[in-house]
């Protein structure tokens, strides 16, 4: 066995250790998120946004389908932090000593700006929606009955995208750092951003030009501050790669 073949095999056994790692660290917290998801769901009912509600059950199945739903989303959300790490040590030997410190805060900033965007959709986007779905009941003359399963799904669909996508800087500055974007490329696809953008707001929000601005402008914000950012983590990553060169530092 050559040891470019050596090698290949024992990325590929580092890879599926941590893999086994995330899974058991999931399995762990989907079982917790049996304990938590209950408390959660009876707290968002009595949120301002859910109080006026009545949240009705039409299928027999819809509240263990909404238990199962929280206790896989809270799982999903511990596990976060730990799939990260596993992520930055599987591709932190090929770093620089400076770059595997710098890689290694993102983990952090990562889970907060995820919280950050859910609480942004929350607090913000979605009391708005609502409003304007009550509102527009109203004008129809129609009488509003929600079931607790569509409920929540909806309130899923608004909120979790926001929390990935505000990760979308901290995620540029990572791939800045590994080589793997620059931010010239970022502005060059710039305006391909925007529709994508523009669709992706489209798909999350009511058919209403207000609640879409209201979603699209916030993330072409991200996309803008992303661009400053891999700017930033370009040229920390050329100076660190130069002071290696100079200390005659090679990759592991």
């Amino acid at each position: 066995m050559t040891d470019k073949q050596m090698s290949l095999q024992y990325h590929i056994e580092e890879l599926r250790k941590r893999i086994f790692v995330v899974i058991l660290v999931f399995f762990v917290a989907f079982i917790a998120g049996f304990f938590l998801a209950m408390p959660l769901i009876q707290f968002l009912q009595k949120t301002p946004e859910a109080a006026g509600l009545e949240l009705n059950v039409f299928n027999i199945t819809d509240p263990i389908n909404v238990f199962l739903d929280f206790a896989f989303l809270i799982g999903i959300l511990l596990t976060s932090p730990v799939a990260l790490y596993q992520l930055w040590a599987f591709v932190s030997p090929g770093l620089f000593e400076k770059e595997r410190t710098a890689t290694l805060a993102y983990i952090p900033m990562t889970f907060i700006l995820f919280v950050g965007g859910i609480a942004f959709s929350y607090f913000i986007v979605f009391p708005f929606v609502i409003d304007f779905m009550n509102g527009l009941a109203e004008i129809l003359g129609v009488e509003e009955e929600y079931g607790i399963n569509e409920y929540f799904h909806f309130l899923f669909r608004l909120t979790l995208p926001f929390g990935i996508l505000f990760q979308f800087p901290v995620v540029v500055m990572f791939l800045t750092r590994l080589g793997i974007v620059t931010p010239e490329w970022l502005g060059k696809i710039r305006k391909y951003s925007y529709f994508v953008l523009l669709v992706i707001a489209g798909l999350i929000t009511p058919p209403e030009l207000i609640s879409h601005m209201l979603v699209t402008l916030p993330l072409i914000l991200l996309y803008e501050i992303s661009i400053l950012i891999s700017r930033v983590a370009y040229r920390k990553s050329l100076k660190a790669a130069k002071e290696a060169e100079e200390r005659g530092e090679t990759e592991e």
